[in-house]
């Protein structure tokens, strides 16, 4: 595979989506691959998307589109005869979504007569490990989660580790056509591949870590391939879509992009500094980016995650453009609240939201509509979660004929006060889940935490 590829010997690393089963722009996609790349890689999933994928095993995307996507690289690997690294598979990269995504590859390889040798990392936490780690203070929540207990850890659906380079290095000693990967550091996908044949770690997880995204760190952003050229201390940045280009603006500003530190970046196993990175114009359209260095961890971690089910829920969409609905909204709310509490007492637990849109609903720093005039439209979105999905749907059905008919100070009209953007409004939206693990884990067995298997398709 090496090809003579070696720093300073240009390796060209192609990114053709930043999340696989969103629409894969074809046209972009055959620029680059006629650019003659030296790998193509792509992202699946994320935890932006929310916990219920996770929690549920299910993927975000359609699975007539991911199919699409997966075709298309695949067949555009094998047309160019480079390896095809997949991080994150089935969004949230866990056995079921891993699975779902590799059964899609059987049907491919037998639909276009192919046959492939697919490496599979599986990402899941071994729970007893998990215990055992937390118990001996090697666990450390993000944010404002709590701590990691036996009991968190039992209760969650799933929980998967975001595995770095080390596993795409093993599974690419495997000379696989496919890596397929559980949840998995975006730029481990993009850097295994330069860092396996000897390029430097910091400016190879820099580009990797740009590239990701695809064209997203364009002017105008967007979802179109990227060509990402590693020269050694020095890479070159380029969209396939001729509409889009890179700027060292636009490229530098994509680095404030999910970083609560613009300038380190923290991966398994070390941490990548752009303190003295430098951004300069190759030409209109075109970026070359040099300067990040690269600094090993003394002690390997993994980022922990994990969803635990909390119960069904269901929605209701309703707006209002009366002025005295408006006023009295908290009012409103809480007297619909109560009518739901003495109208069906035996519910049981559950949880009824009301969230007033074009109030302020959004936003981050509480106070801040302080002084504003009253607005003239108002969204309502109800959302309850309960035990069972019939009674999601009981409690918002009343809390719908009550928040209709509510009688409130200065109310002209019975009816007519609240409108619904259609039939029925209120509607089942599945099973609610939320992240109950989020924590850094000390690791000092990466091989062990991420085993690799090869299985050949077709």
């Amino acid at each position: 595979m090496d090809q003579g590829l070696r720093p300073g010997v240009p390796l060209r690393v192609l990114a053709a989506s930043g999340q696989l089963g969103n629409g894969v722009p074809e046209a972009a996609l055959k620029a680059g691959l006629a650019r003659a790349p030296h790998v193509l890689g792509c992202d699946m999933g994320s935890i932006d998307v929310g916990p219920a994928y996770l929690g549920g095993g299910r993927l975000a995307t359609s699975p007539a589109i991911t199919k699409r996507d997966l075709r298309l690289v695949i067949q555009g690997a094998r047309q160019v005869g480079v390896p095809l690294l997949i991080g994150s598979a089935g969004t949230a990269g866990a056995r079921p979504h891993l699975d779902q995504a590799l059964a899609m590859i059987h049907a491919i390889a037998k639909e276009d007569g192919l046959k492939l040798r697919v490496a599979i990392i599986a990402a899941d936490m071994d729970r007893d490990w998990l215990r055992g780690m937390a118990q001996a203070g090697r666990v450390q929540p993000i944010g404002a989660i709590g701590a990691l207990t036996p009991a968190v850890i039992d209760g969650a659906s799933h929980i998967v580790g975001q595995m770095g380079t080390e596993a795409f290095l093993r599974a690419l000693a495997m000379e696989p056509d496919i890596i397929l990967a559980g949840r998995a550091c975006d730029t481990a996908v993009f850097a295994a591949v330069p860092l396996l044949l000897g390029y430097p770690a910091g400016p190879a997880t820099h580009m990797a870590k740009i590239i990701e995204c695809t064209s997203l760190c364009c002017i105008p952003g967007g979802r179109d391939a990227m060509l990402g050229t590693l020269l050694g201390d020095s890479f070159e940045l380029e969209s396939m879509n001729p509409a889009r280009a890179a700027t060292p603006v636009s490229v530098a500003a994509h680095s404030l992009y999910e970083q609560a530190d613009p300038l380190r970046v923290h991966e398994p196993e070390g941490m990548m500094d752009t303190t003295d990175a430098r951004y300069e114009a190759i030409d209109d359209r075109r970026v070359r980016v040099s300067g990040a260095t690269w600094v090993p961890a003394t002690q390997h971690s993994i980022k922990v995650e994990g969803a635990t089910f909390v119960g069904e829920r269901a929605v209701l969409l309703a707006s209002t453009t009366d002025p005295r609905v408006i006023e009295h909204r908290e009012s409103i709310a809480a007297g619909v609240r109560k009518i739901v509490a003495d109208i069906l007492p035996g519910a049981g637990d559950y949880d009824l939201r009301f969230r007033a849109y074009g109030t302020g609903e959004t936003n981050l720093f509480p106070g801040a509509r302080e002084g504003l005039p009253v607005p003239a439209e108002v969204f309502f979105l109800l959302e309850c979660i309960a035990g069972d999905a019939d009674t999601a749907k009981a409690i918002i059905g009343v809390a719908k004929q009550n928040l209709l008919h509510f009688g409130f100070p200065g109310r002209l009209s019975t009816g007519g006060n609240i409108a619904f953007p259609f039939t029925p409004p209120e509607l089942p939206a599945g099973s609610a889940y939320r992240y109950s693990v989020y924590h850094i884990a000390e690791c000092d067995d990466l091989a062990a935490a991420f085993p690799v298997r090869m299985e050949t398709v077709g």
